[in-house]
Order: C-alpha cells, then sequence, then structure tokens
C-alpha cells in the first residue's frame, strides 16, 4: 500500500472508510464510558436542570392553569344558566302574584257590588267598567264601557262601594259619561236619614283632597242633627231616586244667618280607586213624567 502524499496546493481529504473507522471506535468508547462511569450523565443531568426543567414547570404551570380556568369558565356558564332559569321562574311567579292580587282586588270590588245590589233590590241594575277619566287624581269624571245599545239614558243614577257615585250625563252607542258628586259640576237634594231635615249636597274637589265634600242649607231647628249622621238623596232631588247613601256628615257649622247650617261630608264611595260600577236603569220620575 503506497502512502498518502500530500501534493503541493492539494486539500488533506481523510477516506470515507478511515473516517468511519474512527466514528465506530468513538461510539464504543462513548458506550463503555455511559454504562460504566456518569460521565457525560452528570453534565447532562445538569444541564437539563437548568434548561429543560424550568421549562417543564413552566409548561406544567400554564397547563395547570389553563384547566383551572376552562373550569372556571364552565362554572360561570353553568350559573349564567341556571341564574336565567331563575329569573324565568321569578319573573312568572312576580306575574302570578300580580295576577292573584288583581283577582282578589276584582273580587272585593264585585262582592261590595254584590253587596250594594242587595241594598237597592227594588232597582233594575246593570254593571259597567270604567275605561277612561278625566285628568287628576279623582274619578271626578269619566267613561264607562256601556252606552244606549245597552239601554243606559241620560241621567240614569250610577253607584259603587256602599252608596252614590253621581250620574250619566252623555250617552254615546257603546259608551256612558258619568259626573260623580264630587265634581265641581254637581250639586243635589239630599236628606238628613234620622230626621228628615233636606240640604244641598255641594261637589268641591279641593275638598275632597281632604275626602270631604260640601253641604249647606241644613235647617235643624230641633238641634237634632249630629255628626256621622247619614246622608242619603231625598225625595224632592229632580235627577237622583231617593234614599241612595250620599256620605257621612263629618262636620256642622252654623251659618251667618243663624238659620241654616252648614259643614263637610264624608262620601260613601272612593273616589280614588274606582273600576267598576252600578248602573241604575230606572230614572227620576219628574214632574212632567207623571202628568
Amino acid at each position: 500500500m503506497s502512502p498518502i502524499v500530500k501534493r503541493k496546493g492539494e486539500k488533506f481529504t481523510l477516506p470515507s472508510k478511515y473516517l468511519l473507522f474512527i466514528l465506530t471506535i468513538l461510539c464504543a468508547v462513548m458506550m463503555l464510558l455511559t454504562f460504566n462511569t456518569d460521565f457525560l450523565s452528570a453534565p447532562l443531568n445538569a444541564i437539563s436542570s437548568v434548561l429543560i426543567v424550568p421549562f417543564q414547570n413552566g409548561v406544567s404551570a400554564a397547563g395547570g392553569e389553563l384547566t383551572s380556568r376552562t373550569k372556571q369558565l364552565a362554572q360561570v356558564r353553568e350559573l349564567l344558566i341556571e341564574n336565567a332559569k331563575l329569573q324565568e321562574q321569578v319573573d312568572a311567579l312576580t306575574i302570578e302574584n300580580t295576577t292573584l292580587q288583581q283577582n282578589r282586588f276584582e273580587l272585593n270590588n264585585l262582592r261590595e257590588l254584590y253587596s250594594l245590589d242587595a241594598q237597592y233590590e227594588d232597582y233594575e241594575k246593570t254593571g259597567a267598567r270604567i275605561i277612561s277619566k278625566d285628568s287628576g287624581n279623582w274619578f271626578d269624571t269619566f267613561v264607562i264601557n256601556k252606552g244606549s245599545d245597552d239601554g243606559i239614558e241620560v241621567d240614569m243614577n250610577v253607584l259603587a262601594g256602599s252608596g252614590l257615585v253621581g250620574r250619566v250625563t252623555e250617552v254615546g252607542p257603546s259608551w256612558a259619561k258619568v259626573v260623580s258628586i264630587v265634581s265641581d259640576q254637581s250639586s243635589l237634594s239630599g236628606m238628613v236619614l234620622s230626621t228628615s231635615d233636606n240640604l244641598i249636597v255641594e261637589g268641591n274637589l279641593i275638598s275632597y283632597g281632604d275626602g270631604y265634600i260640601n253641604f249647606s242649607m241644613l235647617q235643624d231647628d230641633q238641634e237634632t242633627v249630629v255628626v256621622g249622621d247619614k246622608i242619603v238623596t231625598s225625595n224632592i232631588s229632580d235627577k237622583y231616586l231617593p234614599g241612595i247613601l250620599v256620605g257621612y256628615i263629618s262636620s256642622i257649622n252654623t251659618d251667618a244667618n243663624n238659620l241654616t247650617k252648614s259643614g263637610t261630608l264624608t262620601p260613601a264611595v272612593d273616589f280614588s280607586h274606582l273600576q267598576e260600577v252600578l248602573v241604575i236603569m230606572t230614572k227620576k220620575q219628574t214632574v212632567n213624567d207623571v202628568y
């Protein structure tokens, strides 16, 4: 075998068979060192502890945080769904409770109307619902859902609560307008039930702000009329049927002429919370009707 001669100007090259032989020897030595000593494992472990372990810890922490966040989001989603269901139940119960309260209120109104109907059983009546009213706090003027098609006529008397509300003043085919006794437009002839003394009841919205309406022209020569006496419509009233409860005397004053008395009444009807009324289908007979 001729020796390897490097000629001037040529690069040194190692034949591949020699290179393979050297690498094989090197691998064998490395394997012996690895199996029999910690020559390489210790440095590699040190390197891995410095570089790889922190990276693994970071990946593990990130994975744990991601898992925790995922669970929290799932819990939040479940809570939102549960909250929506609970809100639906609350809404349903609120509607049901409101309906029950409304039904109870209407039942109480119907009971009052039934009792009122029994008190004035001699008169034919029909029930009606209030569908609109003038602006303001009181039902001084309002419209009901029955009219001429139902037999309603002008001057028919209207009842609610415990007594007189007012009278019909206008009529349409399916509606009628009612002016109540607390209206400034209202005036009627009343009578003290216990003494049969006559007086004039006058509506006054300012006074009704304190819960009263006014009366005047009471002739009480015997000084027998007292606070608490019932006032009813009198026989001489031109628009109202006799004997309908108007209210109760709440105060009495002697007028400057010392001949008559005036004062205030507490109406028998709550004009703040009207919903349903009774219309008496019989009108007061006038002199022209009789003759």
